[in-house]
């Protein structure tokens, strides 16, 4: 009975001491100065940023800022820095994979398949934006921002992705005109942004497509209409995000400038590609 009796009177304690210091019960969002928010974020050093507020390159909520004494809160302001929005939250993972044949595009695969989950055993929580098929290899980001993910998926924001794809034959110029004006699929109607030959070769062509859709299977279906079947296929670019020479197989973390610009495509405003890092995992 003693000892029940203590471990009331400790309980009892604890709640008193969380109720008279609400601050331990609740993240509290402090404003900080501007230059020592972008050193943090990790835009340059507090000298440089400096630098860039006084020349007038940093807006905070869309309003242009020069003052070094001006404050911001990281937690609900929005700043850009030269048009490239900056992520405050550290906790946010940005992730880009070559992907390999023969992977399906989750998770966790009910069927038992080789699944992304091998990939990202050093990263919590994080889950791929949209999908390639099984067969299809390059280019997969992975994120646990959930936002960015929703907004970088959904076909109005319009960011392109560049695929290229080995087909059976030679592809002329009807056949990239006919991708270019559109044509019906089963699904609805479907059009390329842009789409160019970049070899042929011993009966088979390299084909160079752009387009927004995120359909299913969309780009072998596009090919295959036109009498082109796909004997291989890779997604070389997301948006303002490059594979660049990352093997296949590895992952890599995407660099601050690369999350900038990929921030400010999903926002559906264009953004130059930021330099692709030879960085590999």
């Amino acid at each position: 009975m003693t000892s029940y009796l203590r471990l009331a009177r400790t309980f009892l304690v604890q709640i008193a001491i969380l109720m008279t210091n609400p601050e331990e019960t609740e993240v509290v969002n402090e404003e900080v100065r501007l230059q020592k928010a972008l050193a943090a974020a990790g835009v340059a050093s507090r000298r440089a940023c400096e630098e860039l507020i006084v020349k007038g390159q940093v807006k905070v909520n869309g309003k242009l800022v020069t003052e070094l004494g001006s404050r911001v809160n990281p937690a609900v302001d929005k700043v850009t820095v030269r048009g490239v929005p900056v992520q405050f939250d550290t906790t946010r993972v940005y992730l880009l994979l070559n992907k390999p044949a023969g992977i399906i595009s989750t998770m966790s695969d009910e069927e038992g398949r080789p699944d992304l989950s091998s990939f990202v055993t050093d990263y919590d929580r994080v889950f791929n934006i949209g999908r390639l098929d099984a067969e299809t290899t390059g280019l997969l980001l992975l994120t646990n921002d959930g936002e960015l993910a929703n907004q970088l998926s959904h076909p109005s924001f319009g960011v392109e992705k560049t695929y290229i794809a080995r087909v059976v034959g030679e592809v002329n110029a009807m056949s990239i005109h006919k991708l270019m004006s559109g044509f019906e699929l089963e699904d609805g109607f479907i059009k390329a942004d842009r789409a160019r030959v970049i070899d042929i070769s011993k009966g088979h062509s390299l084909v160079e497509i752009v387009l927004h859709s995120g359909r299913n299977r969309i780009v072998r279906r596009m090919l295959e209409n036109i009498g082109h079947p796909v004997v291989g296929l890779v997604r070389k670019q997301f948006g303002p995000i490059h594979l660049g020479t990352l093997k296949q197989g590895h992952i890599r973390q995407l660099n601050k400038m690369e999350i900038g610009a990929l921030l400010k495509a999903a926002t559906g405003k264009p953004s130059r590609p930021p330099r692709p890092s030879k960085k590999r995992a």
